[in-house]
């Protein structure tokens, strides 16, 4: 029998795709002429029909050794091959990329000129790529290999260092320009005062025409009117209490000339370096507001109620003062029920209660306004009683404890309004109801397991910012991919790969494909929310 038929039947039933050559070497140990003698035999074997789980290894546990008379012992020496996965792994072995790697890098053409001082010119030769775009007006944008665009430019400027020499160049000559172009504007700015500006009414003038703004504006007219003749009452009479209730008019002015400021810039248009906007100035405005009123009313208003304890002085006529705090509890009554109309409007239109409105400061500008005039009517109620009692009795006590009265309401005051507006800084989430629903609106996307994280914040000026964690269904995913192939194209891509650089070259293009169908899946969950809920202004989805 031939010496290999052991181990040649043992692999062919292994039944490898591809031939199978084993080296065969049959050496006599012993024999008569002395002369040693070595032949070789190559066996193939296999097909691509019979196909069965058996490596190679198994085939060289086949080995005879046979004794016989007049011979000496034949060895049968199978030679391993390198397995077809140890094959595979040798082409697809780790890439080391390295913390600088940038070949497969997409960069913008404007970013390219930017940063690498091109032109337009100089792109028209790069390998264009379309890709899908991040933003909503447009569905897909012209990008560069990174790679191809620093070679470009070292061809360019023919080295790094003289690239470097003409970013600087072009940096002073943009400052320059900056420079110049607010040089041009501020003579703009007085050419157009000079001959009158008949321009339409801008955004920030129309602010303070409706809702807080308008607020804001009747109570800065009226305060201001108020506090004026507070100080000729007080100047007059020198009553504590007039002095605390021209003080209380003061800072309220103050305030509202300051909440103003910030309705101003809160509608100011995003920009590079504040891209949410600048909402939180109204909020901001309102904590300084706080502030002002706690150290500029309450803080007087304590000093001057305390010296008046220390030191009584007699008061003058208080009949001027009596009809100067009558007019002043009218004005201050018709600016509280304003701003109590534009609160009850807008918790209305939030789905919200009045109270909970108030307590959790939604409209920040209006609340301000609400509590210092509910302030100033009550501070005005107590002074006029004290003074009442003090020209009864004829003791300035009880004026100096009005002063204090004031002061203390004034302090409250305060106290409230940093306490909520600190809260609205720090983020404050939106109602559970509404987070609520938007988790379940993701939840029943069919391309959706789980949603985690969640986080919703108001950011003020009825705009939220919605983060969540998403865990993608990849088999949905993918199955949206494939419903957009052509089937017949693809197996015909997938019989032609025969080695296994074939192989990584389909995995490569599907695979890019199907991460630009899951980005496509994320912004249109996005859009989906925005359209159902136009209160959100920033989504940011994570994939899990």
């Amino acid at each position: 029998m031939f010496p290999g038929l052991a181990a040649a039947a043992a692999a062919r039933r292994c039944g490898w795709s591809s031939a199978l050559r084993l080296r065969v070497r049959c050496g006599a140990a012993a024999r008569v002429s002395g002369e040693p003698r070595e032949w070789q035999n190559l066996v193939t074997f296999g097909s691509f029909s019979n196909m069965v789980p058996c490596t190679l290894s198994q085939a060289k546990l086949y080995s005879t050794n046979i004794q016989k008379e007049g011979q000496g012992s034949k060895t049968l020496i199978v030679e391993k091959i390198p397995s077809l996965d140890e094959a595979v792994k040798a082409v697809l072995k780790k890439r080391e990329y390295g913390p600088k790697y940038t070949q497969n890098n997409f960069i913008t053409g404007v970013r390219a000129m930017n940063e690498f001082c091109l032109k337009s010119s100089d792109l028209e030769q790069l390998r264009k790529i379309r890709q899908r775009s991040p933003h909503e007006d447009t569905e897909s944008f012209t990008v560069y290999l990174r790679s191809d665009v620093e070679a470009k430019s070292l061809e360019v400027w023919g080295s790094l260092e003289a690239l470097a020499r003409e970013k600087k160049l072009r940096k002073e000559a943009e400052i320059e320009y900056r420079e110049r172009l607010f040089r041009n504007q501020k003579i703009l700015r007085e050419y157009r005062d000079f001959l009158g500006n008949t321009k339409p009414r801008s955004r920030m003038a129309s602010v303070f025409l409706k809702g807080p703004g308008k607020v804001v504006m009747v109570a800065i007219c009226i305060n201001g009117l108020n506090c004026f003749f507070k100080f000729l009452a007080w100047i007059y009479t020198g009553s504590a209490s007039m002095f605390s209730e021209a003080i209380h008019s003061l800072s309220d002015t103050c305030n509202q000339v300051l909440l103003a400021l910030g309705i101003s810039k809160s509608v100011q248009t995003p920009d590079p370096t504040h891209p949410y906007g600048f909402s939180n100035m109204r909020y901001i405005a309102s904590l300084i507001s706080g502030v002002g009123i706690f150290m500029m009313g309450a803080g007087l208003s304590w000093y001057h109620g305390v010296m008046g304890l220390l030191n009584p002085q007699p008061m003058e006529s208080l009949l001027w003062a009596y009809c100067i705090l009558a007019g002043s509890l009218v004005s201050e009554g018709a600016t509280l029920l304003v701003a109590v109309n534009e609160l009850r409007r807008s918790a209305q239109a939030k789905g919200m209660s009045f109270y909970k409105y108030v307590m959790e400061s939604r409209d920040p500008s209006t609340n301000v306004i609400l509590l210092e005039d509910t302030a100033a009517v009550l501070g005005v109620t107590i002074a006029a009683t004290c003074m009442g009692l003090t020209s009864i009795t004829g003791n300035p006590l009880y004026d100096s404890l009005g002063s204090l009265g004031v002061g203390t309401l004034l302090g409250v005051v305060s106290a409230f309004l940093i306490y909520t507006n600190t809260e609205a800084l720090l983020g404050r989430s939106i109602q559970p109801e509404q987070v609520q629903r938007l988790t379940e609106l993701l939840e029943n996307d069919p391309s959706v397991r789980a949603i985690h994280d969640v986080k919703a914040t108001d950011l003020g000026l009825g705009k939220v910012r919605f983060k969540a964690e998403v865990d993608f269904d990849g088999r949905v995913v993918t199955r949206s991919y494939l419903e957009k192939q052509d089937f017949d194209q693809m197996l015909q891509e997938i019989q032609e790969v025969k080695t296994p650089e074939e192989l990584e070259t389909f995995m490569l293009k599907h695979g890019e494909n199907i991460i630009d169908t899951l980005g496509a899946e994320v912004d249109r969950l996005e859009k989906e929310l925005k359209k159902r809920n136009p209160e959100i202004r920033h989504v940011d989805l994570e994939i899990l």
